[in-house]
């Protein structure tokens, strides 16, 4: 029986080893043992947590691997556990290329973009931060450079009107980890046909909290864009005074919303239906449609409740 080896760290990877568990039970092939980061401090009160990944091999009762960076120690252990092919799913560091020549049949690593488009650690971040309606989970060969060995299948997805990265990232893991469990048996025997990237790469680094701040002077599709590409990570925020608060999923109003850039109020969204949202304005007069909001200090709620409970003129922005 053919041995793969599972190297990733966080939910999406987690879910994308539970597909292979499931779809080894009846295959020749099975999940030997895990890579994955060491355990992590995580929620308010920074409770030291394995990774999701780790989690779902303990109740399978694999061997797990927890490494920051893989060298020479961590790839003697995953000699040792004599694979044919190596996965990686969002694990969190690069591979050296003794670990990438340990499996028989080497590593491919599920992506989440159409590549050579959004090399990185943020493919859908900078698809939604771009506005692009089309996208893809990718498998591909992994080798030395970031991102740029050849491909062995692309699924194209449709991006949803709002959706959030994070929306995109479990419909594209989904899409992902059925697609590995289609290509493995070809994987393992060498036959697999991949094909060079082709196209210009673009790179998508990790977006940071400032990436995140919502300036409504902005254009009103960009403010889009961001908000949504930076849900749930690092999160959509802005200021409502000197208070900080997070911002929903949002969409473009269908028309111009009036007023000053940040300024806050519910407009008709749909006139033949009687439809009712909260807009805010964007620097180029149209409105963006607030889904929901966080104030400071609370929890997320509709926008509509939140303007609700509001005193006079509510108007968002200022400087991060």
């Amino acid at each position: 029986m053919s041995r793969i080896i599972f190297a990733g760290t966080p939910a999406i990877a987690a879910e994308c080893l539970t597909e292979l568990l499931k779809a080894s039970a009846e295959a020749d092939w099975e999940i030997v043992g895990v890579l994955t980061r060491p355990d992590a401090p995580v929620g308010r009160r920074r409770k030291i947590t394995p990774s999701p990944v780790a989690q779902i091999a303990a109740e399978a009762g694999l061997p797990v691997i927890k490494a920051v960076k893989v060298d020479a120690e961590v790839t003697a252990q995953l000699q040792q556990l004599n694979p044919s092919l190596g996965v990686v799913v969002a694990y969190g560091a690069l591979l050296p290329q003794p670990a990438l020549d340990v499996p028989d049949r080497g590593w491919v690593n599920l992506h989440y973009s159409a590549l050579p488009k959004y090399r990185g650690a943020a493919p859908v971040q900078h698809t939604l931060l771009n506005r692009e309606k089309t996208t893809a989970a990718t498998v591909f060969q992994l080798e030395k450079g970031m991102d740029t060995g050849p491909i062995h299948g692309a699924r194209t997805y449709e991006v949803p009107d709002m959706s959030s990265a994070g929306d995109v990232l479990e419909d594209l893991t989904s899409l992902g980890a059925r697609m590995l469990v289609e290509l493995i048996p070809d994987l393992l025997a060498g036959t697999s046909r991949s094909v060079p990237q082709q196209g210009t790469p673009s790179l998508a680094p990790k977006l940071t909290r400032e990436d995140a701040f919502i300036d409504p002077a902005k254009p009103a599709s960009e403010l889009v864009g961001r908000i949504n590409a930076t849900i749930p990570e690092p999160g959509a925020w802005t200021f409502n005074g000197h208070d900080r608060m997070k911002l929903g999923v949002a969409r473009l109003f269908p028309r111009e919303a009036g007023g000053e850039p940040g300024e806050v109020k519910t407009l008709t969204s749909d006139r033949n239906r009687g439809e009712e949202a909260v807009v805010m304005t964007a620097g180029d007069g149209r409105g963006v449609v607030l889904s929901e909001v966080q104030p400071a200090g609370k929890r997320m709620m509709s926008a509509t409740d939140w303007l609700r409970g509001q005193q006079g003129a509510v108007r968002l922005g200022g400087s991060a």
